[in-house]
Parts: structure tokens; sequence; C-alpha cells
């Protein structure tokens, strides 16, 4: 098995609540499947909303799915700056004490007093992927990414590993942008720390 892995670019994105959901869409209402991606389970859906901050609004943003326990805004810096919200990088899920906005969706609005974060550069792996690279979950590691133009390396990569993850990078578009990274890039791990 090779020591790499991909390297995908994770666009702005919005994971919700079934409670928001319906108060954005309507009572009852359920996520539409667009498409799957590369987390099992996980998949980009047909819905999507305005992130509304402080200084301008951001329209037709994803929802992925599945429905979460908490409703959650990833944002690269770049967006949460443009838009007036002070968005502390973070792993998916740690929110406590993130940024704020509004969400607004065809049928309502929901003002959320926290969770919107940019994501921290994160490798999914699998138990076995992790043995094999030599990682535990959440040891942060530096990855070797090449490019045509503008390779470089990510350090504060942050490894999580769970078996239900498929073995993946997620960067952000301002670190794609900055790396010049295509459709078909992986990366390498050069440093454990």
């Amino acid at each position: 098995m090779a020591k790499n892995f991909i390297v995908e670019t994770s666009a702005r994105h919005v994971h919700v609540t079934q409670e928001h959901l319906e108060i954005l869409f309507g009572k009852g209402y359920e996520l539409t499947k667009k498409k799957d991606l590369s987390q099992p389970g996980q998949f980009a859906c047909e819905e999507r909303v305005t992130v509304v901050g402080p200084k301008k609004e951001l329209a037709g943003v994803s929802i992925l799915g599945p429905v979460r326990p908490e409703t959650q805004v990833e944002l690269s810096a770049t967006d949460a700056r443009s838009i007036g919200i002070a968005a502390p990088i973070r792993e998916s899920a740690d929110i406590a004490g993130s940024g704020a906005c509004k969400l607004v969706g065809p049928c309502g609005e929901v003002e959320i007093s926290e969770g919107v974060i940019v994501a921290k550069r994160h490798i999914h792996l699998t138990p076995a992927d992790a043995e094999e690279l030599g990682v535990t979950d959440k040891q942060i590691v530096w990855v070797k990414v090449c490019t045509p133009e503008r390779s470089a390396v990510l350090g504060d990569v942050v490894c999580r590993v769970s078996t239900n993850y498929a073995r993946a990078m997620h960067i952000d578009t301002d670190e794609s942008n900055a790396i010049g990274a295509g459709r078909e890039l992986c990366g390498e791990i050069v440093e454990i720390g």
C-alpha cells in the first residue's frame, strides 16, 4: 500500500441540525443528496443557504449531509474576514466560543451564536492506515504536497483516526489556492510531531 494519500480541497460549507434544517427549508424537510463525498456516509446536498456576517453575506453555500448534532459553518479565513466574522482555526465539531452568523434559507433564518470555524487541515485515516503511516489519532504531522509550480510542506496537520473514515487529507480553498492545487493532488507525511 502506498504511503501517500489524496489531498482534497474542502470549499466553504454548512452542516446543520434537523431543527435548523426545518427552520431554513420547512417542517419535515430532508436533505437531497447531490453526490457522495470521499468520507463514507458524507454527501454534498442540493440545498444551499446564505451565510450572513456583520459586513456582508455569502450566497449559495452548500449544505453537507447528513444532519449533525450541532450546526457548523466552515469557511476559509478569507471568506470569514470578507463577511466580518472572527472564525478561529479549529477541528470540526470544536465550536465552543467560535464565530457567530445568520443562516438564511428559503423558509426562514437561523442565528447561531457560535459554530463558524476555519477548519484545521487534517488527514482522515482508518486505524490500519494510521498504523501503516506510524501515526495516532490527534497526532500533528507535516505533509509534503507537490504541485507543478508551488510545491509546499504544510505543518500543523492533525491526524484523525476512525473506522468510519477513508484515507484523505482536507485543506481549505485558501490553502489550495496558495499551493496551486489541481484535481489530483497527493500528500506524504514528512515529519511526525
